[in-house]
């Protein structure tokens, strides 16, 4: 007996007939692991509502999540729920959490494997929870190699017909008499769609092929790939060669159409993005305008001072509008919002004859509309702050601006070299820090520190790098 037979012989009460469809698969494990670079497992039902691992498959391109065999292992409902609940509902169960033999963190995805209606088995693909990447809920298939598909799909016919149910694309296969000799559900699903009234499977592959004959014929190798448009619907089409006596060559088709519908809305998200930026600053710098008149117009100094400062506000968000209105989404790099600040701030705020150094420093990333404008505006207030009061008397100044990214919150330093003040005295009086307190507490959920003395003021504050609208969540 092989390690299969003897594993479903001692541990389950398979007959001899679901042993040996159990065993048939294994000659696919493999090419199925590298082609989805996932740990690929045949589990089967044993007793106690347990489960034992009767085949393995690691993948070749990737590290496995295993470092050791686990065939011969059981594998318990409480650890691999997804296997569990596949086996108990006979359905299958898409993207559920595990825990591994070897205490690995895994995502499982869980095939049921029947004979008649009864669940014998499962197919298991599990990669690390940890990827970044996504995973589809389908066993993935059209992006692979003609090569990997080819050995795939021969796979495929000649052990198990069941597999093909499982990949996210709708599979035909043709015979070398030029008629359809295999379907998958997906591929019935299509042809309903696009109206055939008839069962596609049997029938002259020219009646039912979606290509015009120029497209069909551009073929390289016995592959072709070729997007085109059936009715409504975008679909991709890839021909492959087939090398068996059964079969001359495969159609995969993948529905493309609700990817390019999104695209468009995308496209039509980003223009409106665009336009409602651009207006907001025009807006902004109307009003800038005619803040800049009544500044002309108006003979108390004072007055002329508040004006200017609630311009230069202003303009500060009209600033970040501007690259918002560039970038055509509703997100914008930090580093870029406070460049065009400083640029500003030193052009507004610093007196004739003063030799000042901003530098920029830290990490990079991107922050929201909402995010932006309010670091916007406690920037040119920490800048403004620093320019009129830190350098009353020196020539030359410093001041340094530090970004540095964190997982849930960020934070932003601004530290100048001048003369300081008292900030317990300050604090309170100035309408700036006031709007700074304001703007870190209320709209960015941080935390502002304020430091001052002789050798300069330092004022750092952090922020979510997301806000979010907490109204309504429980």
């Amino acid at each position: 007996m092989d390690v299969i037979e003897e594993l479903c012989k001692r541990y389950t009460d398979l007959t001899d007939e679901e042993i040996q469809i159990i065993r048939g698969m294994s000659a696919v494990l493999q090419p199925l692991a590298n082609l989805e670079d996932a740990d690929i497992f045949v589990d089967c039902p044993a007793a106690d509502d347990d489960a034992i691992v009767v085949a393995e498959a690691k993948p070749q391109s990737v590290p496995s999540s295993y470092k050791k065999t686990v065939v011969g292992l059981l594998a318990k409902p409480e650890n691999e729920p997804a296997v569990a609940r596949t086996f108990k509902l006979g359905i299958a169960t898409k993207q559920m959490k595990a825990v591994t033999q070897e205490k690995t963190h895994v995502i499982q995805t869980v095939e049921p494997i029947k004979n008649g209606d009864r669940v014998i088995g499962v197919l298991i693909r599990e990669k690390r929870a940890d990827e970044q990447r996504t995973v589809s809920e389908r066993l993935h298939f059209s992006a692979q190699s003609y090569e990997q598909m080819a050995k795939a799909i021969t796979h495929m016919v000649d052990e198990n017909n069941w597999l093909p149910e499982c990949i996210d694309e709708a599979l035909i296969l043709v015979g070398h008499d030029g008629r359809v000799t295999f379907c998958n559900s997906l591929a019935r699903e299509l042809y309903t769609r696009l109206g055939f009234i008839e069962d596609i499977r049997g029938q002259k592959y020219e009646n039912i092929r979606l290509l015009d004959t120029d497209q069909a014929e551009d073929t390289v190798g016995g592959y072709s790939a070729v997007e085109t448009l059936v009715g409504k619907y975008s679909l991709a089409i890839k021909r492959i060669q087939i090398s068996s006596a059964d079969i001359d060559f495969a159609i995969i088709v993948r529905d493309m159409t609700a990817m390019r519908e999104q695209e468009k809305q995308l496209i039509l998200k980003s223009v409106a993005i665009k336009e409602m930026h651009h207006r907001v600053k025009n807006n902004l710098q109307t009003i800038a305008s005619l803040l800049r008149l009544q500044t002309r117009r108006t003979e108390s100094e004072e007055t002329r001072q508040v004006l200017y400062e609630s311009m230069n506000r202003i303009l500060s968000i009209a600033a970040t509008h501007e690259l918002l209105a560039q970038s055509g989404v509703d997100q914008v790099k930090i580093g870029e919002v406070i460049a065009n600040i400083k640029s500003n701030a030193v052009r507004y705020f610093a007196r004739p004859r003063f030799d000042v150094s901003i530098t920029l420093e830290g990490d990079d990333f991107e922050v929201d509309s909402e995010i932006a404008t309010s670091v916007a505006l406690i920037i040119n207030e920490l800048l403004h702050n620093s320019l009129k009061y830190a350098f009353p008397d020196e020539k030359s100044g410093q001041i340094r601006i530090v970004i540095t990214a964190g997982e849930l919150y960020s934070r932003i330093e601004v530290i100048d070299n001048g003369c300081g003040f008292d900030v317990e005295k300050v604090d309170h009086d100035r309408l700036g820090l006031s709007i700074v307190r304001s703007l870190v507490q209320d709209k960015l959920r941080g935390k502002l520190t304020l430091r001052s003395g002789p050798e300069g003021t330092y004022t750092s504050f952090d922020f979510k790098n997301q806000i979010l609208d907490e109204i309504g969540v429980t």
